[in-house]
């Protein structure tokens, strides 16, 4: 399947004013491009369905796609993919809308939850959990993390973060091994968004269930989070910032060794702690 490409901006410019103790001068900045994406669904017989809308940085817009759509349990892996492409029924959003074609009929309902999503949104309640907990396997795997490895994954994810050196507004989630080597990391300005192009990314490349895996994020760990790192069956997902008290439950129902605060050298295991080790 062909990789995406975009003529739309990741980073923008402009002018602003920068105030310091020697007075205002006026400077160029370089701004994190944010545009909205729209992923449509086709199935091998029926008619093309609008699922989602999400506020992104362009870019890996097909990896995107298919990491959401295996989040949700509309795909099981890219065999389910016949093929994703930019929409051309639209003109100045041409880049902006996706279709994503599929070999079978989707796996759940589109219709059995909406997706409308932005790019900082989540879902709470006990009865997401419940419902994901009967669509996805608790995550496996008898891999091991050394705990100095998994205090320097986050300094091994900052320096792969290009559109940050540039723009400092954008988070990253990262696809990594036991041993600490990058294996895929992306940028958005959405955390979920990061998340579903490396995880779409793995997918796209052929990679299996990533039992010896894990994923590292930049910012904070939100319920939809663990969902997508659970769906990829990756067992530990480490951030640099807090939980919330749903991902923790979220983490310890379907397995997940979750580890936040990882920074300084200290790390904070919130469940399944026994995967770390050292």
């Amino acid at each position: 399947m062909a990789p995406s490409t975009s003529t739309r901006r990741r980073v923008a410019r402009t002018t602003a004013v920068r105030l310091g103790p020697t007075g205002r001068r006026t400077a160029t900045e370089r701004l994190i491009g944010e545009e909205p994406l729209e992923i449509r669904v086709a199935g091998p017989d029926g008619p093309v369905r609008a699922t989602t809308a999400t506020m992104r940085t362009p870019g890996h817009d097909f990896e995107l796609a298919a990491g959401l759509l295996r989040a949700e349990g509309v795909i099981a892996g890219a065999d389910d993919l016949a093929e994703i492409r930019y929409c051309t029924d639209v003109d100045e959003q041409r880049y902006n809308v996706v279709t994503v074609h599929l070999r079978r009929p989707p796996r759940r309902d589109l219709a059995a939850r909406t997706l409308m999503s932005t790019a900082s949104c989540g879902v709470c309640g006990t009865a997401s959990i419940d419902e994901l907990c009967d669509r996805v396997p608790v995550v496996g795997g008898a891999v091991t993390v050394d705990a100095a490895v998994l205090a320097g994954l986050p300094d091994v994810l900052r320096g792969e973060q290009s559109l940050f050196e540039e723009t400092g507004g954008n988070h990253a989630a990262g696809v990594l091994s036991a041993a600490g080597d990058a294996l895929v990391v992306r940028e958005d300005v959405g955390r979920h968004n990061a998340l579903d192009k490396a995880l779409g990314a793995r997918m796209l490349a052929g990679a299996g269930v990533g039992e010896d895996e894990v994923v590292v994020l930049s910012g904070r760990v939100s319920f939809e989070l663990v969902q997508k790192t659970a769906a990829a069956g990756i067992p530990v997902l480490v951030a640099v910032s807090a939980p919330s008290s749903l991902a923790v439950e979220t983490a310890e129902r379907l397995g997940v060794t979750l580890a936040a605060f990882v920074r300084d050298g200290r790390a904070t295991l919130y469940s399944h702690p026994g995967r770390v080790v050292g």
